[in-house]
Protein backbone atom coordinates (compact mmCIF):
# COMPACT_ATOMS: atom_id res chain seq x y z
CA UNK A 1 0.00 0.00 0.00
CA UNK A 2 3.11 2.44 0.46
CA UNK A 3 4.48 1.61 -2.30
CA UNK A 4 1.33 2.59 -4.22
CA UNK A 5 1.27 5.33 -2.36
CA UNK A 6 4.72 6.49 -3.37
CA UNK A 7 4.59 5.38 -7.13
CA UNK A 8 1.10 7.70 -7.29
CA UNK A 9 2.90 10.36 -5.69
CA UNK A 10 5.94 9.98 -8.56
CA UNK A 11 3.42 10.10 -11.31
CA UNK A 12 1.86 13.35 -9.60
CA UNK A 13 5.34 14.92 -9.48
CA UNK A 14 5.94 14.17 -12.38
CA UNK A 15 2.98 15.55 -14.04
CA UNK A 16 3.78 18.54 -12.37
CA UNK A 17 6.86 19.17 -13.69
CA UNK A 18 5.79 18.38 -17.29
CA UNK A 19 3.30 21.28 -16.21
CA UNK A 20 5.57 23.05 -15.02
CA UNK A 21 7.66 22.92 -18.16
CA UNK A 22 5.46 24.86 -20.35
CA UNK A 23 5.46 28.23 -20.07
CA UNK A 24 2.79 29.97 -20.24
CA UNK A 25 1.99 34.00 -22.11
CA UNK A 26 -0.83 36.19 -21.36
CA UNK A 27 -1.53 38.14 -24.61
CA UNK A 28 -4.04 40.81 -24.36
CA UNK A 29 -5.99 42.14 -27.16
CA UNK A 30 -8.56 43.82 -28.91
CA UNK A 31 -10.25 41.85 -32.32
CA UNK A 32 -14.17 41.36 -32.04
CA UNK A 33 -16.05 38.92 -33.50
CA UNK A 34 -14.48 38.06 -37.10
CA UNK A 35 -11.11 39.32 -36.00
CA UNK A 36 -11.43 37.54 -32.46
CA UNK A 37 -12.14 34.08 -34.33
CA UNK A 38 -8.67 34.95 -35.87
CA UNK A 39 -6.72 35.64 -33.07
CA UNK A 40 -8.12 32.62 -31.23
CA UNK A 41 -6.77 30.43 -34.02
CA UNK A 42 -3.28 32.02 -34.15
CA UNK A 43 -2.91 31.00 -30.91
CA UNK A 44 -4.30 27.82 -31.18
CA UNK A 45 -1.77 26.54 -34.14
CA UNK A 46 1.16 28.08 -32.25
CA UNK A 47 0.17 25.84 -29.62
CA UNK A 48 -0.24 23.45 -31.49
CA UNK A 49 2.90 23.49 -33.21
CA UNK A 50 5.25 23.11 -30.09
CA UNK A 51 4.84 21.64 -26.13
CA UNK A 52 7.10 24.13 -24.79
CA UNK A 53 5.05 27.42 -24.88
CA UNK A 54 1.05 28.23 -24.26
CA UNK A 55 -0.26 31.87 -25.69
CA UNK A 56 -3.41 32.53 -23.75
CA UNK A 57 -5.56 35.26 -25.86
CA UNK A 58 -7.44 37.36 -23.87
CA UNK A 59 -9.81 40.18 -25.10
CA UNK A 60 -9.76 43.18 -22.91
CA UNK A 61 -12.35 45.08 -24.51
CA UNK A 62 -11.94 48.28 -27.02
CA UNK A 63 -8.23 49.73 -27.73
CA UNK A 64 -9.00 52.41 -24.74
CA UNK A 65 -10.17 50.14 -22.38
CA UNK A 66 -7.11 47.54 -22.89
CA UNK A 67 -4.56 49.59 -22.81
CA UNK A 68 -6.23 51.51 -19.61
CA UNK A 69 -6.26 48.15 -18.56
CA UNK A 70 -2.54 46.93 -19.25
CA UNK A 71 -1.56 50.55 -17.43
CA UNK A 72 -3.42 49.66 -14.22
CA UNK A 73 -2.24 46.14 -14.12
CA UNK A 74 1.41 47.20 -14.35
CA UNK A 75 1.68 49.63 -11.78
CA UNK A 76 -0.42 46.61 -10.16
CA UNK A 77 2.82 44.40 -10.93
CA UNK A 78 0.53 41.81 -13.22
CA UNK A 79 0.79 42.96 -16.55
CA UNK A 80 0.46 40.70 -19.37
CA UNK A 81 2.92 39.60 -21.94
CA UNK A 82 1.63 40.95 -24.73
CA UNK A 83 -0.07 44.12 -25.27
CA UNK A 84 -2.34 45.10 -28.26
CA UNK A 85 -2.13 48.66 -28.80
CA UNK A 86 -3.30 50.89 -32.07
CA UNK A 87 -1.64 52.85 -33.21
CA UNK A 88 -2.56 56.19 -31.91
CA UNK A 89 -1.11 54.76 -28.57
CA UNK A 90 2.90 53.97 -30.20
CA UNK A 91 3.48 57.66 -28.89
CA UNK A 92 2.10 57.33 -25.38
CA UNK A 93 3.89 53.55 -25.39
CA UNK A 94 7.14 55.13 -26.24
CA UNK A 95 6.67 57.64 -23.47
CA UNK A 96 5.98 54.80 -20.96
CA UNK A 97 9.51 54.28 -19.69
CA UNK A 98 10.53 51.06 -17.66
CA UNK A 99 6.64 49.31 -18.55
CA UNK A 100 8.08 47.86 -22.29
CA UNK A 101 11.07 46.07 -23.28
CA UNK A 102 11.71 46.74 -27.47
CA UNK A 103 10.76 44.19 -29.24
CA UNK A 104 14.15 44.41 -31.28
CA UNK A 105 15.57 43.38 -27.90
CA UNK A 106 13.29 40.25 -26.85
CA UNK A 107 14.12 38.45 -30.66
CA UNK A 108 17.53 39.40 -29.78
CA UNK A 109 18.16 38.33 -26.18
CA UNK A 110 16.23 34.80 -27.22
CA UNK A 111 18.33 33.83 -30.30
CA UNK A 112 15.25 34.47 -32.41
CA UNK A 113 15.16 34.42 -36.30
CA UNK A 114 13.76 38.40 -36.83
CA UNK A 115 14.48 40.77 -39.73
CA UNK A 116 12.75 43.95 -39.64
CA UNK A 117 13.96 44.41 -43.33
CA UNK A 118 11.68 41.72 -44.68
CA UNK A 119 8.78 44.19 -43.32
CA UNK A 120 6.61 46.80 -45.45
CA UNK A 121 9.37 49.59 -44.84
CA UNK A 122 6.14 51.76 -44.01
CA UNK A 123 4.91 49.32 -41.27
CA UNK A 124 8.17 48.47 -40.23
CA UNK A 125 9.00 52.56 -40.17
CA UNK A 126 6.37 53.64 -37.93
CA UNK A 127 7.06 51.01 -34.75
CA UNK A 128 11.18 51.96 -34.99
CA UNK A 129 13.10 54.67 -32.69
CA UNK A 130 14.94 57.07 -34.22
CA UNK A 131 17.80 55.16 -33.20
CA UNK A 132 16.84 52.55 -35.20
CA UNK A 133 15.24 49.97 -32.79
CA UNK A 134 11.94 48.39 -33.46
CA UNK A 135 9.83 48.99 -30.53
CA UNK A 136 7.04 47.06 -31.01
CA UNK A 137 6.10 43.84 -33.09
CA UNK A 138 3.70 44.79 -36.45
CA UNK A 139 0.14 42.47 -36.06
CA UNK A 140 -2.63 43.38 -37.58
CA UNK A 141 -1.51 46.71 -40.06
CA UNK A 142 -4.13 47.98 -41.77
CA UNK A 143 -4.69 51.22 -44.40
CA UNK A 144 -8.05 52.93 -45.26
CA UNK A 145 -9.92 52.06 -48.30
CA UNK A 146 -12.80 52.21 -49.87
CA UNK A 147 -15.64 50.13 -49.80
CA UNK A 148 -19.03 49.92 -52.24
CA UNK A 149 -22.04 48.62 -53.23
CA UNK A 150 -21.91 47.13 -57.08
CA UNK A 151 -26.01 46.41 -56.82
CA UNK A 152 -26.85 49.75 -55.21
CA UNK A 153 -23.96 51.14 -57.91
CA UNK A 154 -25.78 49.23 -60.66
CA UNK A 155 -29.53 50.60 -59.41
CA UNK A 156 -28.71 54.20 -59.72
CA UNK A 157 -27.11 53.47 -63.18
CA UNK A 158 -23.25 53.61 -62.14
CA UNK A 159 -20.56 51.82 -63.20
CA UNK A 160 -20.66 48.61 -60.82
CA UNK A 161 -17.03 47.94 -61.47
CA UNK A 162 -15.66 50.81 -60.82
CA UNK A 163 -15.40 53.43 -57.31
CA UNK A 164 -15.19 56.95 -59.05
CA UNK A 165 -11.44 58.25 -58.42
CA UNK A 166 -11.97 61.76 -57.27
CA UNK A 167 -13.75 63.45 -54.57
CA UNK A 168 -15.80 65.07 -57.35
CA UNK A 169 -17.02 62.30 -58.90
CA UNK A 170 -18.19 60.65 -55.20
CA UNK A 171 -19.96 63.34 -54.60
CA UNK A 172 -21.47 62.88 -57.93
CA UNK A 173 -22.15 58.99 -57.27
CA UNK A 174 -23.73 59.96 -53.82
CA UNK A 175 -26.14 62.52 -55.54
CA UNK A 176 -26.77 59.59 -58.17
CA UNK A 177 -27.17 56.91 -55.30
CA UNK A 178 -29.47 59.40 -53.31
CA UNK A 179 -32.27 60.02 -56.36
CA UNK A 180 -32.22 56.39 -57.32
CA UNK A 181 -33.77 56.19 -53.47
CA UNK A 182 -30.40 54.83 -51.59
CA UNK A 183 -31.21 56.46 -48.10
CA UNK A 184 -27.72 56.83 -47.22
CA UNK A 185 -25.38 56.93 -49.79
CA UNK A 186 -22.23 57.48 -48.26
CA UNK A 187 -20.87 57.35 -44.80
CA UNK A 188 -17.75 56.80 -43.21
CA UNK A 189 -15.99 54.97 -40.19
CA UNK A 190 -13.04 55.96 -38.11
CA UNK A 191 -13.75 59.64 -39.50
CA UNK A 192 -10.49 60.89 -37.85
CA UNK A 193 -8.34 58.81 -39.55
CA UNK A 194 -9.36 58.53 -42.88
CA UNK A 195 -10.73 61.87 -43.54
CA UNK A 196 -7.74 63.82 -41.73
CA UNK A 197 -4.95 61.05 -41.09
CA UNK A 198 -5.06 59.34 -44.22
CA UNK A 199 -6.68 62.42 -46.49
CA UNK A 200 -3.79 64.19 -45.45
CA UNK A 201 -0.84 61.58 -46.00
CA UNK A 202 -2.99 60.41 -49.64
CA UNK A 203 -2.80 64.37 -50.94
CA UNK A 204 0.62 64.84 -49.21
CA UNK A 205 -0.24 67.63 -47.13
CA UNK A 206 1.37 67.94 -43.73
CA UNK A 207 -0.87 66.87 -41.03
CA UNK A 208 1.96 68.06 -37.87
CA UNK A 209 5.11 69.47 -37.68
CA UNK A 210 8.21 67.44 -37.19
CA UNK A 211 7.65 65.11 -39.55
CA UNK A 212 3.93 64.60 -38.39
CA UNK A 213 5.61 63.77 -35.21
CA UNK A 214 7.96 61.22 -36.60
CA UNK A 215 10.90 63.21 -36.33
CA UNK A 216 13.76 62.77 -33.05
CA UNK A 217 12.06 65.46 -31.44
CA UNK A 218 8.26 65.05 -32.03
CA UNK A 219 7.23 65.11 -29.52
CA UNK A 220 7.24 69.12 -30.14
CA UNK A 221 4.82 68.33 -32.67
CA UNK A 222 1.88 70.86 -33.19
CA UNK A 223 -1.11 70.31 -35.54
CA UNK A 224 -1.64 71.60 -39.08
CA UNK A 225 -5.40 70.29 -39.79
CA UNK A 226 -6.85 73.62 -40.57
CA UNK A 227 -5.17 74.52 -44.10
CA UNK A 228 -7.17 75.92 -47.22
CA UNK A 229 -7.66 71.67 -48.46
CA UNK A 230 -8.81 70.55 -45.13
CA UNK A 231 -11.17 73.28 -45.26
CA UNK A 232 -12.55 72.63 -48.58
CA UNK A 233 -12.66 68.82 -47.85
CA UNK A 234 -14.63 69.31 -44.73
CA UNK A 235 -17.08 71.94 -46.39
CA UNK A 236 -17.75 69.46 -49.31
CA UNK A 237 -18.73 66.58 -46.58
CA UNK A 238 -20.48 69.17 -44.54
CA UNK A 239 -22.62 70.37 -47.59
CA UNK A 240 -23.20 66.44 -48.55
CA UNK A 241 -24.65 65.72 -45.00
CA UNK A 242 -27.22 68.85 -45.46
CA UNK A 243 -28.29 67.12 -48.56
CA UNK A 244 -28.49 63.80 -47.30
CA UNK A 245 -25.79 62.51 -49.31
CA UNK A 246 -23.46 61.39 -46.79
CA UNK A 247 -24.86 60.40 -43.20
CA UNK A 248 -23.11 60.18 -40.25
CA UNK A 249 -23.39 56.83 -38.30
CA UNK A 250 -21.01 57.12 -35.47
CA UNK A 251 -17.58 57.17 -34.21
CA UNK A 252 -15.01 54.32 -34.86
CA UNK A 253 -16.61 51.68 -36.41
CA UNK A 254 -19.77 51.82 -35.65
CA UNK A 255 -20.94 53.35 -39.38
CA UNK A 256 -19.20 49.32 -40.58
CA UNK A 257 -22.53 47.72 -39.84
CA UNK A 258 -24.86 50.03 -41.78
CA UNK A 259 -22.34 48.89 -44.82
CA UNK A 260 -22.24 45.47 -44.35
CA UNK A 261 -26.39 45.77 -43.82
CA UNK A 262 -26.67 47.10 -47.10
CA UNK A 263 -27.83 50.40 -46.02
CA UNK A 264 -25.15 52.56 -46.63
CA UNK A 265 -23.89 51.90 -50.14
CA UNK A 266 -20.36 53.74 -49.94
CA UNK A 267 -17.73 53.95 -46.77
CA UNK A 268 -14.50 54.45 -46.01
CA UNK A 269 -12.89 52.44 -43.21
CA UNK A 270 -10.04 50.30 -42.82
CA UNK A 271 -8.59 47.32 -44.58
CA UNK A 272 -9.39 45.19 -41.68
CA UNK A 273 -12.51 45.09 -41.94
CA UNK A 274 -13.03 42.87 -44.99
CA UNK A 275 -13.04 39.75 -43.01
CA UNK A 276 -16.65 40.93 -41.81
CA UNK A 277 -17.58 41.81 -45.46
CA UNK A 278 -16.80 38.84 -47.12
CA UNK A 279 -18.44 36.84 -44.56
CA UNK A 280 -21.72 38.96 -43.55
CA UNK A 281 -22.70 41.26 -46.66
CA UNK A 282 -25.45 39.74 -49.14
CA UNK A 283 -24.87 41.73 -51.65
CA UNK A 284 -21.72 42.54 -54.73
CA UNK A 285 -19.28 44.71 -53.34
CA UNK A 286 -15.87 45.93 -54.28
CA UNK A 287 -12.86 48.20 -52.89
CA UNK A 288 -11.07 50.49 -53.83
CA UNK A 289 -8.56 52.97 -53.26
CA UNK A 290 -9.54 56.24 -51.24
CA UNK A 291 -10.32 59.20 -53.79
CA UNK A 292 -8.59 62.24 -54.07
CA UNK A 293 -8.74 65.93 -55.02
CA UNK A 294 -7.40 65.65 -58.27
CA UNK A 295 -6.34 69.86 -58.67
CA UNK A 296 -3.66 68.70 -55.42
CA UNK A 297 -0.34 68.31 -57.00
CA UNK A 298 1.32 64.88 -56.17
CA UNK A 299 -1.98 63.63 -54.79
CA UNK A 300 -2.67 60.67 -54.55
CA UNK A 301 1.11 59.76 -52.72
CA UNK A 302 0.53 56.74 -50.15
CA UNK A 303 -1.92 56.36 -46.52
CA UNK A 304 -0.77 55.61 -43.91
CA UNK A 305 -1.00 52.81 -41.21
CA UNK A 306 -3.48 52.26 -39.06
CA UNK A 307 -4.60 48.54 -36.99
CA UNK A 308 -2.49 47.68 -33.81
CA UNK A 309 1.10 46.07 -32.88
CA UNK A 310 1.92 43.48 -30.34
CA UNK A 311 4.29 45.21 -27.23
CA UNK A 312 5.93 43.24 -25.07
CA UNK A 313 5.54 44.35 -21.06
CA UNK A 314 8.41 44.29 -18.70
CA UNK A 315 9.10 42.69 -15.64
CA UNK A 316 8.48 39.32 -17.20
CA UNK A 317 10.98 36.14 -16.26
CA UNK A 318 13.70 35.22 -19.19
CA UNK A 319 11.85 31.80 -19.69
CA UNK A 320 8.62 34.27 -20.70
CA UNK A 321 10.91 36.07 -23.30
CA UNK A 322 11.95 33.30 -24.44
CA UNK A 323 7.94 32.06 -25.12
CA UNK A 324 7.11 35.66 -26.46
CA UNK A 325 9.83 35.53 -29.07
CA UNK A 326 9.09 31.93 -30.60
CA UNK A 327 5.08 33.21 -30.67
CA UNK A 328 6.78 36.09 -32.92
CA UNK A 329 8.45 34.21 -34.52
CA UNK A 330 5.88 31.74 -35.33
CA UNK A 331 3.44 35.01 -36.38
CA UNK A 332 6.33 35.92 -38.45
CA UNK A 333 6.31 32.83 -41.19
CA UNK A 334 5.27 33.81 -44.80
CA UNK A 335 2.25 31.30 -44.61
CA UNK A 336 0.87 32.39 -41.15
CA UNK A 337 1.22 36.26 -42.72
CA UNK A 338 0.08 34.75 -46.26
CA UNK A 339 -2.97 33.47 -44.42
CA UNK A 340 -3.62 36.03 -42.41
CA UNK A 341 -3.75 38.83 -44.42
CA UNK A 342 -6.13 36.81 -47.15
CA UNK A 343 -8.29 35.94 -44.06
CA UNK A 344 -8.47 39.78 -42.70
CA UNK A 345 -7.61 42.21 -45.18
CA UNK A 346 -5.04 43.54 -42.76
CA UNK A 347 -1.63 44.02 -44.42
CA UNK A 348 0.66 41.25 -45.68
CA UNK A 349 3.11 43.07 -43.05
CA UNK A 350 5.94 41.49 -45.26
CA UNK A 351 6.70 41.72 -48.57
CA UNK A 352 7.17 37.36 -48.48
CA UNK A 353 3.78 37.29 -47.69
CA UNK A 354 2.43 39.94 -50.37
CA UNK A 355 4.56 37.80 -53.24
CA UNK A 356 3.35 34.48 -51.71
CA UNK A 357 -0.64 35.33 -52.01
CA UNK A 358 -0.24 37.41 -55.13
CA UNK A 359 1.28 33.75 -56.77
CA UNK A 360 -1.66 31.96 -55.48
CA UNK A 361 -3.61 33.75 -57.41
CA UNK A 362 -6.02 35.40 -54.45
CA UNK A 363 -6.12 38.62 -55.91
CA UNK A 364 -7.22 37.72 -58.86
CA UNK A 365 -9.83 35.62 -57.64
CA UNK A 366 -10.46 38.67 -55.16
CA UNK A 367 -10.49 41.94 -56.92
CA UNK A 368 -9.43 45.05 -54.67
CA UNK A 369 -7.80 43.31 -51.79
CA UNK A 370 -4.64 44.52 -53.19
CA UNK A 371 -5.70 47.88 -52.85
CA UNK A 372 -4.53 48.34 -49.25
CA UNK A 373 -1.13 47.03 -49.80
CA UNK A 374 -0.76 48.69 -53.21
CA UNK A 375 -1.49 52.30 -51.40
CA UNK A 376 1.31 51.01 -48.72
CA UNK A 377 4.01 50.30 -50.57
CA UNK A 378 4.67 53.49 -52.54
CA UNK A 379 7.56 55.52 -51.84
CA UNK A 380 6.83 57.25 -48.80
CA UNK A 381 7.21 61.57 -48.02
CA UNK A 382 7.84 62.78 -44.79
CA UNK A 383 3.99 63.80 -45.03
CA UNK A 384 3.24 60.56 -45.62
CA UNK A 385 5.27 58.21 -43.51
CA UNK A 386 2.28 57.88 -40.72
CA UNK A 387 1.54 60.20 -37.70
CA UNK A 388 2.56 59.50 -34.38
CA UNK A 389 1.48 62.17 -31.80
CA UNK A 390 1.28 62.01 -28.14
CA UNK A 391 -2.13 62.19 -26.50
CA UNK A 392 -3.43 61.08 -29.40
CA UNK A 393 -6.10 59.04 -28.44
CA UNK A 394 -7.41 62.07 -26.75
CA UNK A 395 -6.79 64.40 -30.00
CA UNK A 396 -9.20 61.66 -31.84
CA UNK A 397 -11.66 62.58 -29.25
CA UNK A 398 -11.50 66.19 -29.72
CA UNK A 399 -11.82 65.66 -33.82
CA UNK A 400 -14.50 63.05 -33.22
CA UNK A 401 -16.35 65.94 -31.09
CA UNK A 402 -15.69 69.02 -33.93
CA UNK A 403 -16.68 67.00 -36.86
CA UNK A 404 -19.72 66.22 -35.08
CA UNK A 405 -20.51 69.70 -34.78
CA UNK A 406 -19.85 70.27 -38.86
CA UNK A 407 -22.19 67.20 -39.72
CA UNK A 408 -25.06 68.74 -37.34
CA UNK A 409 -24.81 71.91 -39.25
CA UNK A 410 -23.88 74.02 -35.65
CA UNK A 411 -20.29 74.69 -37.32
CA UNK A 412 -18.09 75.34 -40.05
CA UNK A 413 -15.24 73.31 -41.37
CA UNK A 414 -13.21 76.05 -40.68
CA UNK A 415 -14.90 76.77 -37.24
CA UNK A 416 -14.21 73.04 -36.26
CA UNK A 417 -10.94 72.39 -37.80
CA UNK A 418 -9.41 75.62 -35.96
CA UNK A 419 -10.76 74.27 -32.84
CA UNK A 420 -9.34 71.19 -33.63
CA UNK A 421 -6.08 72.64 -33.77
CA UNK A 422 -6.25 74.87 -30.27
CA UNK A 423 -7.90 72.09 -28.36
CA UNK A 424 -5.40 69.48 -29.68
CA UNK A 425 -2.55 71.65 -29.34
CA UNK A 426 -2.83 72.16 -26.03
CA UNK A 427 -2.91 68.07 -25.32
CA UNK A 428 0.42 67.74 -27.33
CA UNK A 429 1.74 71.05 -24.90
CA UNK A 430 0.79 68.62 -22.06
CA UNK A 431 2.91 65.75 -23.75
CA UNK A 432 6.27 67.83 -24.48
CA UNK A 433 6.30 68.60 -21.15
CA UNK A 434 5.51 65.53 -19.52
CA UNK A 435 7.96 63.86 -22.20
CA UNK A 436 10.97 66.15 -20.99
CA UNK A 437 10.61 65.21 -17.07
Amino acid sequence: MQFKQLGLAACLFATGLTAQAQTEIQWWHSMTAVNNEWVNDLARQFNESQKDFKVVPTYKGSYPESMTAAIASFRAGNSPHILQVFEVGTATMMASKGATVPVGKVMKDAGADFNPGAYIPAVAAYYTAPDGQMLSFPFNSSTTVAYYNKDAFKKAGLNPDKLPTTWPEVFEAAKKLKASGHSCPMTLAWQGWTQLESFSAWHNVEFATHKNGLAADGYKARLKINSPLHVRHIDNLAQAAKNGEFVYRGRNADAQASFTSGECAMIQTSSGYYGDVAKNAKFAYGLAPLPYYPDVKGAPQNTVIGGASLWVMSGKKPEEYKAVAKFFEFLSQTKVQAASHQRTGYLPITMAAFELTDKSGFYQKNPGTDVAVNQMIRKVTDNSRGIRLGNYLQIRTIEDEELEQVWAGKKTGKQALDAIVTRGDELLARFEKSYKK
